[in-house]
């Protein structure tokens, strides 16, 4: 077994009992006094960094292309996903969170490190992974603020990876092969989106 590549559980799974399971945010430990809290990759986004045992740190000698964005619907409130990558026993983070009423973006890792939000290594290898606040049966999650952020960030990201601005390289959970995810689901307004993206 290959050790840079751990056991990740369904995103479904773990994201459908943060609810029940996930400690409080609120609750979580501040960093340790004199900690130097690293910018953002992304300007507006605030860091809120997941544990170090919720994904891959690049390998300096190997250099990490990334050729996908992956559009995610974390199945639970912002609050809670936050936590849920925290909890060092879920095994599981996204590059960056949105939040449903005010598109607040809060970093969670680095884009050159590697998050385990795809469930296929070779998708998280080469994406960036964004989760959405949300349900994907309940549409009204999915506000204008929200999709504007996003779409800025998203954006940003493509720039900054000299990724086309597409719907072949921008992409739902459910396109990753292999997957039993339906997010961001038949609600999400992908062409809505896809203009917006290239109008940002």
């Amino acid at each position: 077994m290959d050790p840079a590549r751990p056991p990740i559980p369904t995103r479904r799974r773990v994201l459908k009992g943060a609810a029940l399971a996930a400690v409080p945010y609120a609750l979580l430990p501040e960093p340790s006094a004199g900690a130097r809290t690293p910018a953002p990759d992304h300007p507006s986004a605030v860091w809120q960094p997941a544990t170090s045992a919720n994904y891959t740190r690049r390998r300096r000698q190997v250099p990490r292309r990334v050729d996908l964005v992956v559009i995610h619907v974390t199945q639970t409130d912002y609050s809670n996903t936050l936590a849920v990558f925290q909890n060092r026993r879920r095994q599981v983070s996204a590059h960056y969170v949105v939040r449903s009423r005010d598109g607040h973006v809060a970093q969670c890792v680095r884009e050159s490190d590697i998050a385990w939000h795809a469930g296929n290594w070779d998708y998280n290898t080469r994406s960036i992974g964004i989760e959405h606040e949300g349900w994907v049966d309940q549409p009204a999650y999915f506000t204008d603020a929200l999709y504007e952020h996003s779409a800025r960030l998203t954006a940003a990201i493509c720039d900054r990876h000299g990724i086309p601005k597409d719907g072949a390289h921008i992409i739902g959970h459910h396109e990753v092969p292999g997957t039993d995810h339906t997010d961001p689901g038949p609600h999400w307004d992908w062409p809505r989106y896809l203009r917006l993206v290239n109008s940002a």
